[in-house]
């Protein structure tokens, strides 16, 4: 079964998610974003079926559950797809059961591999315990079937505040490293041999011309005798400090275009009136990276516990299309009449 024909820019599907994916055809999506129930936290439309993800008598059969699901997901996804899986905790008799990394390594145990951990800081957080701190942010797994998939980096850069001027470029970067103490450095170095010297100097006057010519904003050169690598001075972990052995020194540069964002994200979780039922919606703010970053424009989204719709629809509005899927039928009736007015603006 193809999840989404071409002349389609999305699709809903009623049932359980593991029986949908099992009729799916190998590698038919680009990119996986969900949120499945969290364990014991709430139930839908299904009260009475105690099949139902989220449902389950023990935490470990939920761990179990999911995995299954996931595992028939990495069929259906890309070679070079990749999963997004956002995921709460969960109290038990006072102690935290760290289900989201009980999930993850459940996954990573059957052969996806984790890029990321980012953490969802939700900026105003609950709580209801006095004898603990306050709850305020949630786990965002990026993982991915192979080492080489699909990521447009320059698609999701922070840019710069502020370029440097040519006339600054001449003399300084934008915060104020000219290149002159680096030079001195190099010259009076008793560590360099002369020839990493002259490489040493060659390097800087090449990252200063970068700077020029715009394609730099700004650099930290470390020196073999001088400074130091940063996280640790062993080669066999750390290919800064081979570097330094090796060449005498190491160059990093912050490029014009910008840098990538951090795995902390600080995004308000869904506060705006809904009409609808769901009380588990994660903002479409949450998924604009990993939409922009690993699904083509033009491609897949597949969300296999789609709730109201919300992958979906953030999906549409970045021009990727979307696949919801979801046992509730009040839900994927919601998700429909949502996308049908995002189609007409997009």
């Amino acid at each position: 079964m193809i999840p989404l024909e071409e002349n389609l820019k999305y699709n809903f599907f009623v049932g359980d998610c593991l029986s949908i994916l099992k009729n799916m055809d190998d590698e038919s999506v680009h990119c996986i974003i969900t949120s499945p129930p969290y364990w014991g936290m709430r139930s839908y439309d299904n009260e009475e079926d105690t099949n139902e993800i989220g449902n389950e008598k023990k935490f470990e059969q939920y761990v179990a559950n999911l995995t299954t699901v996931f595992n028939e997901a990495k069929r259906v996804l890309k070679n070079d797809g990749s999963l997004w899986l956002n995921i709460g905790d969960k109290y038990v008799n006072k102690a935290l059961l760290g289900m989201p990394w009980r999930v993850a390594i459940s996954l990573m145990d059957n052969g996806w591999i984790m890029r990321n951990d980012v953490i969802w800081h939700q900026l105003k957080g609950t709580q209801s315990a006095k004898d603990r701190l306050r709850d305020s942010y949630e786990h965002v797994f990026h993982f991915v079937k192979s080492k080489k998939y699909y990521y447009d980096a320059d698609a999701i850069r922070i840019l710069p505040s502020r370029l440097p001027t040519v006339s600054e470029c001449s003399t300084t970067s934008s915060t104020g490293v000219s290149g002159k103490k680096y030079r001195k450095q190099i010259q009076e170095s008793t560590v360099l041999t002369e020839q990493e010297k002259i490489n040493a100097e060659k390097a800087l006057d090449d990252t200063l011309a970068e700077i020029r010519a715009g394609l730099v904003n700004d650099f930290r050169m470390t020196i073999r005798g001088v400074q130091r690598a940063w996280h640790s001075d062993n080669t066999k972990i750390s290919g800064r400090a081979k570097e330094l052995v090796n060449r005498g020194y190491y160059i990093m540069k912050i490029y014009a275009k910008g840098h990538l964002p951090s795995d902390v994200w600080d995004i308000v979780t869904e506060d705006t009136w809904r009409t609808d039922s769901h009380c588990a919606v994660y903002p479409e703010e949450l998924l604009r990276i990993p939409i922009l970053a690993t699904c083509p424009e033009g491609g897949i989204v597949l969300d296999p516990f789609s709730g109201t719709g919300t992958t979906v629809a953030a999906a549409l509005k970045l021009g990727r299309r979307g696949v919801g899927i979801d046992l509730s039928p009040e839900y994927i009736n919601t998700s429909k009449k949502r996308v049908i007015t995002i189609e007409t603006l997009f």
